[in-house]
């Protein structure tokens, strides 16, 4: 899939970045892959309970095209099973992924103690 460099008006930049990672489940599957609690299919499916099969199947696709994700035959327990893992492409994203989950516990704080103090 082609993708367009923005050099344009303030603010491209992260146009650029958004288009990689824009979807309902991309961002989170990467931050799963990242820390490496789910390379294949169903893990992934278990770790992300909201997102349909379906979903995930195109969101895996669609990274895959992107070259964030590689998709590789594995064997767990002499089965062969499609495992994934970032490409280095893909690992580039994790200061930015990290950043989103590092705000991301933060606002899950602040949520919590918002209602604490209702």
């Amino acid at each position: 899939m082609a993708r367009e460099v923005y050099d344009c008006a303030e603010g491209c930049p992260v146009q650029s970045t958004v288009q990689f990672i824009s979807g309902k489940w991309k961002s989170v599957i990467l931050y799963h892959l990242l820390r490496g609690d789910a390379t294949r299919f169903s893990t992934l499916n278990r770790a992300i309970p909201s997102v349909t099969e379906r979903m995930l199947a195109l969101q895996l696709a669609q990274l895959e095209a992107d070259h964030l994700i590689v998709k590789k035959i594995g064997t767990v327990s002499d089965n062969r099973s499609l495992e994934y893992s970032l490409t280095s492409f893909g690992r580039s994203l994790t200061p930015v992924i990290e950043a989103m989950a590092a705000w991301g516990s933060a606002f899950n704080d602040h949520k919590i103690e918002a209602n604490d103090n209702v």
